[in-house]
């Protein structure tokens, strides 16, 4: 069972920034992914984003458990990335994700699914050119 624990600072941030009561996404942040904000394959592993719903995500089934009451989600892809035992604190005005053995980021970005997902709607991969 895949756990993540908040501490109350997190919680008062999340709430702060009006997160609190909506379905989230823990992802990690590679570039490919629906909701990404940023990175990029070489970042794989480095940058995480919670996203914020206005529902659940089919395609993002798995329960982050908690005993915060944070309806919080990942995805198979994303967990082996990120493993067990997740803590999110928010320190030095950042939120920081750990898992039992390492700092994950030390500045954890917040997106808005529903615009990340209209704004990446029209986004079309193209070959690379030479500059």
């Amino acid at each position: 069972m895949a756990k993540i624990k908040f501490t109350q600072r997190a919680l008062d941030y999340l709430k702060r920034r009006g997160l609190a009561g909506h379905p989230l996404l823990l992802i990690c942040d590679d570039g490919g992914g629906k909701y990404s904000i940023k990175g990029g394959a070489c970042s794989m592993g480095m940058m995480y984003s919670i996203i914020k719903l206005d529902h659940p995500d089919k395609d993002y089934p798995v329960v982050l458990h908690n005993n915060e009451g944070v309806e919080i989600y990942t995805s198979d892809y994303d967990l082996a990335e990120l493993q067990d035992n997740l803590h999110l604190d928010y320190v030095n005005c950042g939120l920081e994700l750990k898992n039992d053995s390492q700092l994950l980021d030390g500045s954890v970005m917040i997106g808005d699914g529903p615009a990340l997902l209209k704004a990446n709607y029209h986004v079309v991969m193209t070959e690379s050119r030479n500059c």
